[in-house]
């Protein structure tokens, strides 16, 4: 296999060209990588060169996207042998050959490839693990925030570090410590501590679901507590992110957590305050979610014992969640209809809906327009109010074209219980249609699909 190593000739004159093409040495023009040197797999040349216990030599990259991808048999690309173990083993030797020979062609346009590091092995995870039980058992905030740094910079080296550090358990590990130094969550060393490990663990532990130790020592009382801690009293921006993203992903992994977070005296209004003066989208979506998961809990009842969807309504998150509506994304219209779906679900929400203006506007104009779990969430709040008090909302979405989209919904497809209530609608709706002077058609029926 051959490659073409240009050499780059100055000066833009003919002259110039014609007196520099007499230096070039016609075999640099094609120059021909030792096969010795080329991945078997991707036929390039070896940056990383390593050998399996096959004793063949890959790339390291190349290898461990074969390996990863091999549906649950790891064998060797070159001898198709059962691998006996997974080990990589840096060719030193070849490596330095390769670098030698690029530093010879190096007249003809070949870089020297530079030494890599050496990846983190998984025995080598497993002694920070051990290094962070024993400083957390000891009380060692600052051993484990040297530790924190360690882990950061191997992190920062190479995507493969990063999958080793988290799939060897350093989450598990960190959830530990981060319960442990909750319990003094007042001082201010403790907390500088605990802010440094809930950012580790938004990459280390909330991403990949399979630590469940590690996400039962967050569950944990003493651990929801510091995290909402966090919500109300630090000026970090940043800390309050984590907190409120790891919030999200413990409400979504188990609904245990949920009543343990109710009784949290005060939860309620500092994820509306997350809501009404926004940190980022990010932590706007995940307010939501945990918001939408405390008012559909069995049961979500406050230290006041006051239901947590009512407790909400009162303190006016109808019309944030409208606001959220007119202007937010699809991903936070989708969270946000969920919410206002659980609002709907309570009868002062429904009141509070109906005093809104915005409210039937916006169900309506959702409707087959974000998602079609969000398509569910609004037809759902449409029925509830329709179908509740105020007759005069069922006018107002015939008036503005539903009875046309849920006809659509009806013909597309869906869930059973989301036709059954468009159904309903619509039994609803055909009585008041004809009756109506103004009947907003102005949609049509673009969402049809010409049946050939």
């Amino acid at each position: 296999m051959t490659f073409s190593w240009r050499r780059r000739i100055g000066g833009r004159g003919g002259a110039g060209k014609d007196e520099a093409s007499k230096g070039i040495n016609q075999d640099c023009m094609e120059l021909t990588i030792p096969v010795h040197f080329k991945c078997p797999i991707s036929l390039d040349l070896m940056k990383d060169p390593v050998t399996l216990s096959t004793g063949i030599t890959y790339d390291r990259e190349s290898i461990e996207k074969w390996i990863e991808g091999g549906n649950g048999i790891k064998t060797c690309p070159v001898t198709n042998q059962v691998l006996r173990n997974l080990d990589q083993i840096p060719n030193h030797s070849i490596r330095k050959m390769i670098q030698d020979w690029c530093v010879e062609n190096k007249s003809c346009g070949v870089e020297r490839i530079p030494t890599p590091r050496i990846p983190i092995a998984p025995y080598e995870v497993s002694s920070i693990c051990a290094r962070i039980e024993a400083a957390t058992r000891c009380g060692d905030s600052r051993k484990i925030q040297e530790i924190l740094i360690k882990i950061k910079n191997l992190a920062k080296e190479s995507e493969r570090n990063k999958r080793c550090i988290v799939g060897n358990g350093i989450g598990s590990a960190l959830a530990d410590s981060f319960e442990w130094f909750a319990r003094f969550s007042g001082d201010e060393n403790a907390n500088d501590l605990l802010k440094e490990i809930l950012s580790a663990l938004t990459w280390t532990l909330f991403p990949y679901h399979g630590q469940e130790l590690g996400f039962s020592k967050l569950k944990s009382e003493v651990s929801l507590r510091c995290m909402v801690w966090f919500l109300k009293s630090d000026n970090d921006l940043s800390s309050r992110q984590n907190a409120i993203c790891a919030l999200k992903e413990l409400v979504l992994s188990d609904q245990d957590c949920v009543g343990t977070l109710t009784g949290i005296e005060g939860i309620e209004e500092t994820l509306l305050q997350i809501v009404k003066n926004p940190i980022c989208p990010r932590a706007t979506k995940a307010t939501l979610v945990v918001i939408h998961h405390l008012m559909t809990s069995s049961s979500s009842t406050n230290y006041n014992n006051t239901t947590t969807s009512s407790k909400f309504v009162q303190m006016g998150l109808l019309p944030l969640v409208l606001e959220i509506l007119v202007d937010g994304d699809k991903s936070a219209c989708e969270k946000a209809l969920g919410v206002m779906d659980s609002i709907c679900s309570t009868k002062e929400g429904r009141e509070s809906a109906y005093e809104n203006a915005l409210t039937i506007p916006l169900l309506v104009k959702k409707i087959l327009r974000v998602s079609d779990s969000a398509t569910d969430f609004a037809i759902t709040s449409l029925w509830k109010l329709c179908l509740g008090e105020n007759e005069n909302a069922l006018v107002e979405a015939v008036q503005l074209g539903a009875f046309q989209k849920l006809l659509v919904v009806l013909q597309i497809g869906g869930g059973e219980r989301t036709k059954e209530k468009v159904t309903d609608l619509l039994k609803l709706m055909n009585l008041y249609r004809d009756k109506l002077d103004c009947f907003d058609s102005s949609m049509g029926f673009k969402y049809v699909k010409r049946s050939i």
